[in-house]
């Protein structure tokens, strides 16, 4: 068997791989800010212009919406003190007068001015804000970005058929563009020089809107502002907003305003999702049973210990036990299902406001991460059709990345997964075109329903005859390589050069990377781009402890944080495939909502499997878990995460805490606004403000400023007053503490600061590579936190329970997503041995946990975890014990017919 493409794979003594071309660089942070400052204002018309700074003026932190400075005025003064899209009060910016409800605080919000954080930015220093610039700039003394010689010129990643293959460590330097190894991070064609610039949402240039600048000097009456039409033109906004509001409170009513834009603006900033009580006529009655059986329980050990057996005191004492073992068991069962929610998403408000058509989508990255060992146990075939499932996910192409973790080394895995990513280029364009569902072709083809159901291309039945002959012969590849694998030469597999597979010893190999497909470097027939496609395989050594699954799903972690770092993270099982298309966009209604989604660390999916008989007699279905238990955690804390299906925040597994709820501002004095400067009271708040010295005014500020859930702020601890040359000497200290928890990578740890995700500007692609070969190497994580705080957690089999417990005591929630069309479906245990062997897996795994550091019993006071969230946790490691008293309680019967004397007091009947 030789190898189809090209690999990149550490040597034994160091990591060496193909290093191509580089594509012109240009543009940067300025070019975003002219296009800010371009923006027309989306409520009077006018340009937003600049603040009194000369930076592009913007109203809301938290979504940019454009608005201009005397609407924003306005708003503050007469209106409802809040952005009209994310409905986030307006905070007071610079130059801008107090109104009633600002927090009291000294000076104006300018941290980045007042701690000079604001440099090496281009053009200037319009950049300076941009967290990848900060992240860069507080390591730049440190950093270097890969090992090695990192300025060999190199663009992207992908690889091509016929990519050279290197084992030997040499580097390759002529290779045709048009074959490369590598597809380039967020980098493509566009103004400035090949970077992609996103503009803030609704600024849309063609608006018949005619810019004019604005000199801040100047009376806003110069431009219009104030005069009688525009005062009556926001007049007539204001009472076009409220009749909306009015006739959806009311279900009805037509709105009758003069912008068609309005109703859609006001549709795109509602909330994402929505929570669906259970009605009370459902769960009171349920609650009502809950509360009868603790009354009849504690009727029933009233009489059990008052009344003891003298004559069988053991037996009546074990029997005790049991029942009041019995007894917690199911009061540990019942009381997380006390508040049980269903939730709602509008996946229409999430394309209005992230991914309107036409216009550069919104939509955050995400790193797809699959799973697999054993190509035996786990057929190739099945791993395909998970592949081509997310290669073909309805979701922006350039914010999809596909990682295949072989911890195997298997020569079967790689040859089957390099014939995918050929026929993805046909399959792709196919399920898009049609729109087909689901997009696993084996389930799709094996469907028995109506597939002309909904279809009005009269080529879609010629198409799909041509797509399942094509996927039949794909099919006869993917065996042809099974059966040849059955025979492994004496001397090992060999690749299309002569050199020997560097994966023949499965417990002694170096890692390996391969880029299959990529943004510049895999097309599909139609000339559309694919998502990446990369094949990964840790490092292994003898002696060192790899961690099984967990150890390999944090090397994908840091793989993925230094070749695409999206944000948001979905691991799938080999069998598990994508059933619903739209189940990326299902969990970005929670991430990627304002109100909820900061303190969601992970959203999960149930569980639904193929192939289940009628009666379900192993069952596989798990009804009462998935349907009853898991909607009843959701509305204490979150679900508790499963192992597979889960859409995670990056931010949430690098082990940080969950950002701090803000509380409201409150006013600290009742007096008559009119007369508050002359009051008593708040003379002295203000002798108090003016005694204080400037640098505790300062670190006051900064301060409030960490609380914000940024890590670029939240891990740098920058010390307080550390003006120009001397943030880069703390960004030193803080990357020397990082590299302790996070290991010995420049280039990773950088992208730990980086809340948003991308990859570092000053990075190379080459770099890029290796940093992903050093990442992934077996002793990587000695000395670190990896396994402990970060990442998947070590200590148990079961270490998605484990993992999903620290992520709680961290203050994070999670929320349980059930779509009408099941979004992943898996492949179910076929037979009695198969479920048994999986039950027991599952046991282990909980008395692992129950004999660890991270018991819940002792484990995360303090932390973030509530009270009945801590039952659900404390009854999942648990319930293994209870086969112990339950053969005990049903050996007593036999005991007591043997000996003659019994557990309950013998009755007597008094004759008069």
């Amino acid at each position: 068997m030789e190898a189809s493409a090209g690999l990149v794979a550490g040597s034994h003594n160091r990591n060496e791989l193909v290093v191509i071309r580089r594509e012109p660089g240009g543009g940067g942070p300025g070019a975003a800010a002219r296009l800010a400052a371009e923006a027309p204002c989306q409520i009077c018309g006018d340009d937003v212009g600049v603040g009194f700074d000369g930076e592009p003026f913007v109203a809301c932190n938290e979504c940019a919406f454009p608005v201009c400075r005397a609407c924003y005025e306005y708003e503050r003064r007469e209106g409802s003190q809040a952005c009209p899209q994310c409905r986030t009060r307006y905070r007071r910016l610079k130059g801008c007068p107090r109104v009633a409800g600002d927090e009291d605080e000294d000076g104006v919000d300018d941290l980045e001015g007042e701690f000079g954080l604001r440099h090496g930015g281009e053009e200037g220093g319009d950049g300076g804000g941009d967290p990848r610039d900060i992240a860069a700039s507080m390591l730049r003394a440190h950093m270097s970005y890969g090992r090695g010689d990192a300025h060999h010129p190199a663009a992207g990643f992908g690889a091509a058929p016929g990519v050279p293959l290197l084992t030997n460590g040499q580097m390759v330097d002529d290779i045709p563009p048009e074959q490369h190894a590598l597809v380039p991070s967020y980098m493509g064609g566009g103004g400035g020089g090949g970077k992609r610039i996103h503009p803030l949402p609704f600024a849309d240039p063609s608006l018949p809107v005619q810019p004019r600048s604005m000199d801040p000097s100047k009376d806003l009456a110069a431009y219009g502002y104030g005069s009688v039409a525009w005062s009556d033109r926001m007049e007539r906004w204001k009472k076009n907003q409220e009749s909306l509001q009015h006739a959806r409170s009311d279900g009805g009513g037509d709105w009758d305003g003069d912008d068609a834009d309005l109703p859609l603006m006001d549709e795109a900033r509602q909330p994402l999702s929505r929570k669906v009580p259970i009605p009370s006529s459902r769960i009171n009655p349920y609650r009502m049973i809950i509360v009868i059986r603790l009354v009849v329980l504690g009727f029933f050990f009233h009489y059990r210990v008052m009344h003891p057996v003298n004559d069988a005191f053991a037996l009546w004492l074990i029997s005790v036990i049991c029942e009041i073992w019995f007894a917690m068991s199911w009061i540990l069962d019942q009381f997380p299902k006390w508040l049980p929610i269903e939730r709602e998403t509008y996946l229409d408000r999430l394309s209005l406001r992230f991914d309107k058509e036409g216009r550069p989508s919104q939509l955050a990255p995400v790193d797809f991460f699959v799973s697999t060992v054993d190509p035996s146990k786990e057929p190739p075939l099945v791993t395909a059709n998970t592949v081509l499932s997310i290669l073909a996910v309805d979701y922006p192409v350039e914010k999809v990345s596909c990682y295949v973790s072989d911890d195997g080394a298997a020569m079967l895995t790689f040859e089957a997964l390099s014939e995918t990513s050929e026929f993805a280029k046909k399959w792709v364009p196919f399920c898009k075109k049609f729109n087909i569902e689901p997009r696993a072709p084996e389930w799709y083809f094996q469907q028995k329903i109506d597939y002309l159901k909904d279809k009005v291309a009269a080529s879609f039945v010629r198409d799909r005859r041509a797509m399942k002959r094509e996927y039949e012969e794909f099919k006869v590849r993917i065996n042809a390589l099974v059966a040849k694998a059955q025979k492994v030469p004496e001397e090992g597999w060999t690749m299309q050069d002569g050199s020997p597979w560097p994966g023949n010893n499965v417990r002694d190999h170096p890692g390996m990377i391969q880029v299959f497909l990529g943004q510049s470097g895999g097309h599909d027939v139609e000339g559309n781009e694919l998502p990446r496609l990369v094949y990964v395989s840790r490092e292994k050594r003898p002696g060192y402890n790899h961690h099984k699954k967990a150890g390999a799903m944090n090397a994908l972690v840091r793989v993925s944080a230094v070749l695409s770092n999206a944000p948001y993270l979905l691991n799938l099982d080999c069998d598990h495939y994508i059933n619903n298309s739209k189940a990326i966009k299902e969990a970005m209604c929670f991430m990627m909502d304002p109100l909820v989604g900061k303190k969601v660390c992970y959203v999960q999916f149930p569980q639904r499997f193929d192939g289940i008989d009628r009666h379900d007699r192993y069952a596989n279905r798990n009804v009462v878990f998935f349907d009853i238990n898991m909607k009843g955690l959701d509305g204490i804390q979150g679900p508790i995460y499963v192992g597979t299906g889960c859409v995670f925040r990056r931010q949430a597994l690098y082990g940080y805490d969950a950002p701090k709820t803000k509380k409201p501002p409150s006013r600290t004095c009742n007096c008559w606004p009119k007369w508050c400067l002359s009051c008593f009271c708040c003379r002295n708040k203000s002798k108090k403000k003016t005694t204080k010295p400037k640098t505790e005014k300062k670190k006051r500020l900064f301060f409030k400023k960490a609380e914000n859930p940024s890590p670029a702020y939240a891990l740098g601890e920058i010390e307080e007053g550390v003006p120009g040359a001397d943030v880069e000497k703390a960004g030193i200290v803080n990357h020397q503490k990082l590299e302790k928890k996070f290991g010995q990578s420049s280039v990773f740890v950088a992208s730990t600061l980086l809340e948003n995700g991308g990859t570092l500007k000053d990075a190379s692609p080459a770099s890029l590579l290796k940093e992903a070969i050093h990442v992934i190497s077996c002793g990587y994580e000695d000395k670190t936190d990896w396994g402990k705080e970060i990442g998947w957690i070590y200590g148990s089999i079961t270490e998605d329970i484990l993992t999903g417990f620290k992520m709680h005591c961290h203050g994070w929630r999670s929320i349980y997503c059930i779509p009408k069309r099941p979004a992943f479906k898996g492949s179910a245990p076929l037979n009695l041995s198969d479920r048994l062997h999986q039950v027991l897996r599952w046991a282990l795994g909980s008395v692992e946990i129950f004999f660890s550091k991270h018991c819940p019993l002792w484990y995360g006071y303090g932390g973030g975890l509530k009270f009945l969230e801590r039952f659900s946790y404390i009854n999942s490691i648990v319930y293994p014990w209870t086969s112990i008293p339950l053969l005990a309680y049903c050996t007593l019967p036999a005991i007591c017919l043997l000996t003659g004397k019994f557990i309950t007091p013998e009755v007597r009947k008094t004759i008069y």
